[in-house]
């Protein structure tokens, strides 16, 4: 009986530390792109403060989307085909809701930003993506 609450425990703590790693390993990201879009962009106190919030609201909103399209493709094993048609129209109706997004985000940017200064955060959004993609693999392959 100890042993298997000392292995509970033990699988408790590691999970809570693995999920902690996953919240900070994030956060690390999360800085480092801040840091690279701010001085890709050259932003200004004053633009950094109209862009952040901007910004942070949008990936949020992503993310959720995001979370959304995710949960239902876990499930596909047990779905009848009309439950696949159904999650389908779903599936179109959260592209809709990412492609209305974006466009009121960038409206949003347009009150700000000019035209040209969002197609570079784009390119150096793209450019950061690249280079975190690349250090993964990097780190895979390191560690094989």
């Amino acid at each position: 009986m100890k042993k298997v609450l000392f292995i509970a425990l033990f699988l408790t703590c590691s999970l809570t530390v693995m999920a902690q790693d996953r919240d900070e390993h994030r956060e690390k990201i999360r800085a480092l792109k801040t840091a690279y879009i701010t001085d890709g962009l050259k932003l200004t106190p004053k633009e950094a403060q109209q862009f952040w919030p901007v910004y942070n609201e949008f990936e949020e909103k992503r993310r959720e989307l995001y979370r959304k399209e995710r949960a239902d493709i876990k499930n596909l094993e047990c779905m009848s085909e009309d439950q696949a048609n159904q999650k389908l129209q779903e599936y179109v109706e959260l592209e809709r809701e990412d492609f209305l997004l974006k466009k009121q985000y960038f409206e949003n940017l347009k009150k700000f930003f000019s035209a040209k200064k969002i197609m570079e955060l784009k390119k150096i959004e793209e450019e950061f993506n690249r280079k975190l993609m690349r250090e993964y693999r990097e780190r895979q392959n390191s560690q094989k």
